[in-house]
């Protein structure tokens, strides 16, 4: 165990988080996503939803300012009536996080091929239909 580091971090995600750089792309995925078959580099956190994965995720991700959004949303196939509600949580907890963070979608199967190219997938237990999301990295400033 170390200090300020959030339980709900397992040692691996930790390190996946620490190895991005500016610009890579984390997924986290609902438990209905693919992950396994879209990519080789695959966290599992069976179990926890997304919404607390999030808050702890972002006490140590940077977001990156330098794109146009900082988060990901699935768009919801079009004739699909599902609302997708936790939405608004995600935008909850990324604002509380930062402020200035936005967020974009992408259509279902673009969202598939941009998670084939994300640093990781992170495969949660969450079951809210469209609760896909991906975290583009940010910068630490230095002094």
């Amino acid at each position: 165990m170390l200090k300020r580091i959030p339980k709900l971090l397992s040692p691996e995600l930790v390190r996946i988080m620490m190895e991005m750089g500016h610009g890579d792309e984390l997924v986290l995925a609902d438990a209905n996503f693919p992950g396994h078959s879209l990519h080789s580099r695959v966290v599992r956190c069976d179990g926890i939803g997304i919404p607390r994965l999030l808050t702890a995720i972002l006490e140590l991700l940077p977001l990156d300012h330098y794109a146009s959004h900082q988060a990901i949303l699935m768009e919801v196939v079009p004739g699909d009536p599902t609302v997708p509600v936790i939405w608004e949580e995600y935008d909850r907890i990324i604002k509380a996080s930062d402020p200035e963070a936005g967020f974009g979608r992408e259509e279902r199967f673009a969202f598939y091929e941009r998670a084939k190219s994300a640093y990781a997938i992170v495969v949660t237990g969450e079951e809210a239909l469209y609760g896909n999301l991906i975290l583009k990295k940010g910068v630490i400033a230095g002094d």
